[in-house]
């Protein structure tokens, strides 16, 4: 890395320690809180974020232009992402406490071919013949797992529809990264101060309870919000390709961690249907380079004359 561009090697810095965050560091802090009710584990992963939002939107310099993006329908479709990120973190949450690491890594790893999938829908953008060959792949690898497991493994298929419908409507709105993390975590404040609320007076609430637990739940807000702004720092540094290379670490780390740390089952059909799902990414990937790989007539024109 020393023979790179400095920015460059900062962009790998963040953004390995942004997906070493979400992968490693956690999974293991959020089994920590496997005593604590879930709701009030993604109360306070809200709650204990908006310093940090209001700390990101000051660093970029847009803190005194949020009122120009204050329109009904920008405030509509980010209520929409914010609902959906608040779906993915309750649902990443269950997924760790109650033992199904391994699934929530599933949901992490399919989630680019399910942006692929939205995309052709949604969009009209058709997937090549590689990116169709990843998501049939992927399918029957999901597949595998719902008739080995009895049913659809939902906490994935949650995670990666949720995550790929918020990147989808994130993609129609005209905000910049700081503006929206700061206009979901604003716009989920309340509602996650009442659940709060309702958890200490159902009386399972764990906040000021315990010492322990306590600082564990303000700082949520940390876990949650820090990888947020060094994958923001990265993407500015990196090409958008690299980026979504180094976010297959994430879900590796989620899955070394849930089997090895944690002692989840990791049978041999889950292997194969983790095989095809690879398989099914390295096929993605490599279909993602080659569009991006320059014509050799293009490079051609582009060279001076010898």
């Amino acid at each position: 890395m020393s023979d790179l561009p400095a920015e460059t090697s900062r962009g790998y810095v963040y953004g390995v320690s942004a997906f070493l965050i979400w992968g490693l560091v956690l999974p293991i802090y959020m089994k920590a809180l496997a005593h604590v009710p879930p709701l009030e584990i993604v109360a306070h992963r809200i709650l204990w974020a908006m310093p940090f939002a209001l700390l990101v939107l000051a660093q970029s310099g847009q803190l005194r232009g949020i009122g120009r993006i204050l329109t009904p329908r920008i405030l509509g479709m980010m209520t929409l992402t914010a609902a959906l990120i608040s779906v993915n973190w309750g649902t990443y949450v269950i997924a760790i406490i109650s033992g199904h690491g391994v699934e929530a890594a599933l949901g992490y790893y399919i989630n680019p071919l399910i942006n692929v999938l939205l995309a052709a829908v949604f969009l009209g953008e058709r997937p090549n013949r590689p990116q169709a060959l990843a998501i049939a792949l992927a399918a029957f690898g999901v597949l595998i797992l719902t008739v080995k497991a009895g049913g659809l493994p939902w906490v994935s298929l949650v995670l990666a529809t949720s995550f790929g419908f918020y990147g989808l409507i994130r993609k129609t709105v005209s905000v910049s990264a700081a503006e929206g993390f700061f206009l979901e975590i604003a716009i989920l404040f309340v509602p996650a101060l009442l659940l709060a609320g309702w958890v200490a007076g159902t009386g399972q609430s764990h906040f000021a309870s315990d010492g322990a637990e306590t600082l564990l739940l303000i700082g949520a807000g940390a876990v949650t919000a820090i990888p947020l702004i060094l994958y923001a720092a990265a993407a500015r540094l990196l090409r958008f390709t690299t980026i979504g290379l180094l976010q297959y670490l994430a879900p590796t780390f989620i899955a070394l961690t849930a089997v090895f740390v944690f002692g989840e089952p990791f049978g041999v059909w889950q292997g194969v249907a983790f095989g095809f799902i690879w398989v099914a990414l390295a096929i993605y990937t490599w279909s993602m380079l080659a569009a991006r790989r320059p014509k050799p007539e293009v490079v051609a024109r582009s060279c001076p004359a010898e």
